[in-house]
């Protein structure tokens, strides 16, 4: 085999592995957001509600009206 051919097939195996090392760094990436989205984004929407039923607890047990 010629010596470019030989060389050429070694860096395209580094291309093919940097390749594929780099989609797997990007679906961590992926990942990591939708997990911080989730972790930040849910409960703040569920937060109004949280917060409208303890003060509905408390108001009914006159503790907000003294």
């Amino acid at each position: 085999m010629d010596p470019v051919q030989a060389k050429l097939a070694e860096l395209e195996k580094k291309i093919d592995a940097l390749y594929a090392s780099a989609e797997q760094t990007r679906k961590y990436f992926l990942w990591t957001g939708i997990i911080t989205l989730a972790v930040i984004l849910l409960p703040l929407l569920f937060l109004p509600f949280v917060i409208s039923q303890l003060m509905s607890v408390y108001g009914d047990m006159g503790i907000l009206l003294q």
